[in-house]
């Protein structure tokens, strides 16, 4: 018996006859915006400046309450954001300031937001000293991840350990390499002595000490944990007779710490006594300390506002806003940041 084929069925080819597939492109490119809170806007703008931008237009006011209000002028929709504030005296107002910032950014489709905290608030609270206390500057970091930060950056952090803080990139920036330059012009033909003010700063106190190809001194102090800003005893360890004396610290906040030092030096023969930081706090009494003789000159950075009454003759004052556009240049630009530090990388 003869078997029949089955018959074939006509069937269109869907995938060549089937019309081309739009593509879905987006026009919009890449954008880098700064925001800053009311804290230290010159060194935001400084900053805006060297970047050939400006800043995002920002209300900010304080009800009557004292609650903050902020809110952005034009949109930042899809943007990387930089949100600068410099945590200054009244710290606790721009902490909030700055978070509502973030919390603004967030809420308005940035799509990248990076905290800009020059001078990192409750930095020296970054471990307990004894029971049934907080752990603060843990606790800065856990905000500012809560309001929407993606990334935060600092300069010359009171403990590195504080990097560890925050689930996400953190960007330590060294104020070190343009204090250094600083002291090797100015001082560069002395006999430089490079000392640490505690044993807690012999580190960075050696690579200032390798840099300037000077020797290292240590001055050891004790303090009592239940009397803040307040230094029992200083130990020196090292020569310094005759030279001059560079003390370098990350900050200075009363002088307290930085005075004894330096009347320490003087006692053991140091000829001079150049200070050396960062961040200028300079809580009261800490101008009067400055300027009563002891301390021959002071270097520091703009990363707090330094304003006329904290002003003195034997002050200097270095603008950290270059070094911070160059962090946000290469984080916008998604390159290595620790290319600004050769030799630490």
């Amino acid at each position: 018996m003869q078997q029949t084929q089955p018959k074939k069925l006509k069937t269109k080819n869907l995938q060549t006859e089937r019309e081309p597939t739009l593509e879905i492109t987006a026009s919009n490119s890449k954008r880098l915006v700064i925001v800053s809170g009311r804290a230290h806007q010159e060194l935001a703008e400084e900053v805006a400046t060297l970047l050939n931008t400006s800043l995002v237009p920002t209300t900010a006011y304080d009800f009557a309450n004292g609650e903050t209000f902020v809110r952005y002028e034009e949109s930042v929709r899809g943007v990387d954001a930089f949100v600068i504030q410099s945590h200054a005296a009244g710290i606790n107002n721009w902490v909030m300031e700055q978070l509502l910032m973030v919390d603004a950014m967030k809420r308005s489709s940035a799509k990248r937001i990076t905290v800009v905290a020059p001078f990192f608030p409750y930095a020296r609270q970054d471990k307990k000293h004894k029971g049934r206390e907080p752990i603060s500057a843990r606790l800065m970091t856990d905000l500012f991840k809560a309001a929407g930060a993606n990334r935060i950056m600092s300069v010359d952090l009171h403990t590195p350990q504080i990097q560890g803080f925050f689930d996400g990139p953190v960007d330590h920036l060294w104020a070190l390499p343009m204090l250094a330059d600083h002291v090797a012009e100015r001082f560069g033909n002395e006999n430089l002595t490079v000392v640490s003010p505690d044993s807690g700063r012999v580190r960075v106190a050696d690579i200032w000490a390798e840099r300037l190809g000077a020797p290292l001194a240590i001055i050891h102090k004790r303090r009592d944990p239940d009397r803040p800003n307040q230094v029992e005893a200083h130990e020196l360890v090292g020569d310094v007779k005759g030279r001059t004396c560079l003390l370098v610290d990350d900050m200075i906040d009363t002088a307290g710490t930085i005075v004894a030092a330096a009347k320490a030096l003087k006692d053991n023969g140091a000829a001079r006594v150049i200070v050396a930081a960062t961040h200028a706090v300079f809580s009261n009494p800490a101008v009067e300390r400055l300027s009563s003789g002891v301390v021959d000159e002071v270097i520091v950075t703009n990363t707090l506002p330094i304003t006329p009454e904290k002003q003195f003759e034997n002050l200097t004052v270095l603008s950290i806003a270059p070094l911070i556009a160059a962090a946000i240049s290469a984080v916008f630009g998604d390159e290595s940041v620790n290319k600004l530090f050769p030799g630490h990388a």
